[in-house]
Parts: C-alpha cells; structure tokens; sequence
C-alpha cells in the first residue's frame, strides 16, 4: 500500500472510536490495517443509529454512519477470539505485525494469551498500544472509560457552557478523537524506535490523561493562579473581544488576537475613542475590563448585518467567521477547493461519502482506495495470505465458528 507507512502491518482489537480513530490514522498514511471483529455483530458503532448509511438502492444499510467516520481504509476480518483456535490465529497475526492496538480493560487480554508479555515474547518487535479510560495502574484503572464522563471528570465540562449555564460537554466525542491521535503520534514513535533498536515496547494512552493534556491554556491559567476558570460560553478566558456577537439578522465570530486588529475594528464601528481609552488600548486592559467592553461591541455589531459586517471585516484583516451548520460547511467553497468531502467506491452502497484527513504530504500524498470494510469482508483474504489457511481450512474454522 502506497504511503510513508507502507510496509507496516497493525492489528487492530480496538473498537468505537479512540482506538478506531487511531487505526484509521495510521492507514490513512499508507499501514495495512487489520480490524478484528466479533463475529455475528463485529464493531458495537456498527449498530450506533439511525442514521445508517444507504444502500445502491437507497434502503438504510445495516452500516451506521459512526462507524463509517473511523474505519476507512482498514480490512475487516472475524475471529472469535474467546475459542482457543481463534486466539492461535490471532497470535500468529500478531507474529507478523508491526503494531497492535487494543482497548479492553487493564488485563482484559491476559486469558486469552493476547496480552503485551504473551505477544511480545513471540514478536520482540511489537508495538503494542493500549488504550483505556484510565491507565494501566493507578486507583481508578480497573474502571471503563467513556468519552463523556471523562470529559465531565478531566474538567472539559467545567470551562464549557455559558456562564449561568449548566456544565456542557462538547458536541463531538473529543477525549475519544484526540487519544486516538495522540495513540497514532505514539505508535508512530515507537515504530521510529523499532527500527533503530529491533525492539517493540508498551504504551499506555488514557482517555484521562489525554484530556487533562488537552486543557492546554485553562489547564496552565489554574496551574498559574490556583483559580478555577469560568464557563465563559462562546468568550475567551485570555482574549478580548473574542467571542460570537449577534448582528443586525444573524451571529458571527469576531476573533480579535491583538491590538492593531482591535484598533482597526473600533475605527471600522466608529468608535475609535476605544482604542485610545486606558481600560481597552492593551489586550490585558480589555481582558480586565471585559464587563464594561462587552456591551458596546454589542451595540456596534448590532447596527450591520452579518454579511456586511464580515465583508467589511475580511477587507480591512480583522478575523472573523459566520457560524456554518453543516450543509453549509460541505458547500464552503474552500473546503470544496480542499477536498474535505470524498466518495468512496463500496460493495454495497455504491458509494458512500468520507470525511478526508486534513493532513497534506507533497511527496507522499494519502490515498484513499478503501471504504470502511464490510464485517468479516476479508475473513478470508488475511488468514490465507497470512497464516497459509487453505479453502478447506477455512470452511472448518467457520463451521465451527471460530470466523465468520
């Protein structure tokens, strides 16, 4: 397969999304991604709906649309792993594989022979990557881990939301999105370490930790002051005037990064006096003074309308957005320009649409040659290529259940 990381084999155990999202990355960028699944109902996202994906003929498939955002890409093979036979052939996978991910709980694998020290002591090489809600070790390890709750228990919650609102969480799972790229960044490294030494090793990803890296500024604002941020709703704990502001028939985002940008905008409101007052001159001033300033920005966007005040925005440099759902994010004419939507080629729908990785590599460009796999699609294909399985073998394995 095409790409820097042709060449390298992962066995995926993973299902829902930190885990699948991390896979999807790494096939993306050119690795063979081999999905095992549970036989019969294969990855749980693959039942998470309505809405499911449709059919050539327009009839909703058996295929969420969740499950399509985090699996391109990847082959689909079914094992059951809880049969002693299928564990045997999940080994031997792992003997000719670069990297493993998984996401069961701590030592969830251990019974099944399928765990970092039983692995790594047929294949030194491994890179062996857990993912779970908590760590490997510490109190709370043994617990499971959702998206939502880690949100709520790794602060995410506490500083999004209006202020006299309740805690909110975000509309996208991103404690899962972003473990599975800090997942992918790791496995990455390990590999770069593989290579050089010959070695594999073990990295432990926790939904908790990744979130509390992921509080960036609120994390260092609490760590710098011992204060508890604010739930600010659309404002900015740090920069003033940043914020959604209504206008004369709709909301914008007004996103002010420093000085000469906010002088800019109070001669563009006719108010210049603004810029030139002791308490908004200087970002800190406005920051401190943000009660006082806010009200008057709002009286100004409210005079224009949004169209007229994003034109009049754009041309004097001044950031600023309209606030898109997402048919108009798709007809964006730069994200049209950048390809973000794809249509990939699928046994059953047809097509189906894809969301294309934002990352762009000049001499190695992605290349997006497989939809999200059918359950069990390539059952067969990777267990005789890659344990020598004959037909009749096969027929056996799956009379007796252990694929499908």
């Amino acid at each position: 397969m095409a790409g820097p990381l042709g060449g390298i084999r992962v066995l995926d155990l993973s299902r829902i999304l930190a885990g699948p999202w991390a896979s999807q990355m790494l096939a993306d960028l050119g690795a063979e991604v081999i999905k095992v699944e549970r036989p019969g109902s294969g990855d749980d996202t693959r039942a998470w709906g309505p809405p499911y994906m449709s059919s050539a003929s327009g009839e909703p498939t058996s295929e969420s649309a969740y499950y399509h955002s985090a699996n391109r890409g990847k082959l689909s093979v079914c094992i059951d792993m809880t049969a002693a036979e299928g564990q045997r052939l999940l080994r031997e996978l792992a003997s000719g594989s670069d990297v493993l991910i998984e996401n069961f709980k701590v030592g969830g694998l251990q019974r099944y022979g399928l765990d970092f020290d039983s692995l790594q002591a047929i294949n030194p090489r491994l890179v062996y990557c857990s993912i779970t809600g908590f760590g490997q070790d510490g109190p709370s390890a043994s617990r499971a881990g959702y998206d939502f709750m880690i949100q709520a228990m790794g602060g995410l919650m506490s500083v999004t939301g209006e202020g006299d609102g309740p805690p909110m969480k975000s509309g996208v799972a991103l404690a899962d999105v972003l473990t599975g790229l800090y997942a992918a960044n790791a496995i990455q490294a390990a590999l770069m370490h593989q290579r050089a030494t010959g070695q594999g090793q073990h990295i432990d990803m926790a939904l908790l930790d990744v979130q509390v890296a992921s509080l960036a500024n609120q994390a260092m604002n609490y760590l710098a002051t011992g204060v508890n941020p604010e739930r600010l709703g659309n404002a900015h704990p740090n920069i003033v005037p940043y914020q959604a502001f209504p206008t004369a028939d709709g909301h914008i985002v007004l996103a002010i990064g420093n000085d000469g940008q906010f002088e800019r905008f109070c001669e563009l409101g006719g108010r210049g006096d603004l810029a030139a007052d002791d308490r908004f001159g200087k970002n800190s001033d406005r920051v401190r003074h943000r009660e006082m300033l806010i009200p008057i920005v709002v009286e100004i966007m409210a005079q224009r309308s949004s169209a007229e005040w994003l034109e009049a925005l754009h041309q004097r440099g001044i950031p600023c957005g309209p606030i898109q759902q997402l048919d108009q994010v798709f007809d964006d004419p730069q994200v049209r320009h950048r390809g973000l939507r794809l249509d990939l080629e699928h046994p059953e729908a047809g097509t189906v649409p894809s969301v294309a990785n934002p990352i762009r590599l000049s001499r190695t460009p992605i290349a997006y040659d497989r939809a999200p796999p059918l359950l069990g699609q390539h059952t067969d294909e990777v267990l005789s290529r890659l344990v020598n399985l004959d037909a009749q073998a096969l027929a056996q394995l799956r009379a007796d259940g252990v694929i499908a």
